[in-house]
């Protein structure tokens, strides 16, 4: 199963704080690939970082992310059925908007627990205005991961 090819995200921490996070949402690659070429990436090209040291090395913690396949969120008539739909399931989700993406894996629920503030920070991310997903106009996607993760 590790040569079936999966988008794959590869998270690093320190002491439980984010380090660097790179990966690939489509499948590009096989698992065992992937995991090998976005663990070095996130450690030496994650733009938000710069290159792990030596020093730091040892207290790296790894987390790998296997994603399912992308499934399109239904339309929502409503702010409420978007944010009651996003409580309920939790999932991981790519937005799209005039060519601006981001995702965030389910993982970030545990930091952004409130539906709203995922939503914002992930339109954030992705160079919108916070409220842009109020307008009920994004491309969302969604996805669960399997993720394993060093104690």
């Amino acid at each position: 199963s590790l040569k079936e090819k999966r988008g794959v995200f590869v998270t690093l921490t320190i002491d439980n704080h984010l380090r660097g996070c790179i990966g690939n949402i489509l499948p590009q690659k096989p698992i065992y690939q992937a995991v090998m070429d976005n663990a070095l990436a996130s450690a030496i090209f994650d733009p938000r970082f710069p290159p792990v040291t030596k020093t730091e090395f040892p207290r790296i913690k790894i987390e790998i992310s296997v994603l399912t396949p992308l499934k399109k969120l239904p339309h929502f008539a409503s702010v409420n059925q978007l944010l009651d739909y996003l409580d309920k399931n939790k999932p991981g989700l790519v937005i799209r908007k005039n060519n601006k993406e981001a995702t965030f894996l389910p993982q970030v629920w545990e930091e952004l627990p409130d539906s709203k503030l995922f939503l914002q920070h992930l339109c954030q991310k992705a160079g919108l205005s916070p409220n842009e997903w109020q307008k009920l106009d994004l491309d969302i996607q969604e996805y669960q991961v399997e993720s394993f993760k060093e104690n």
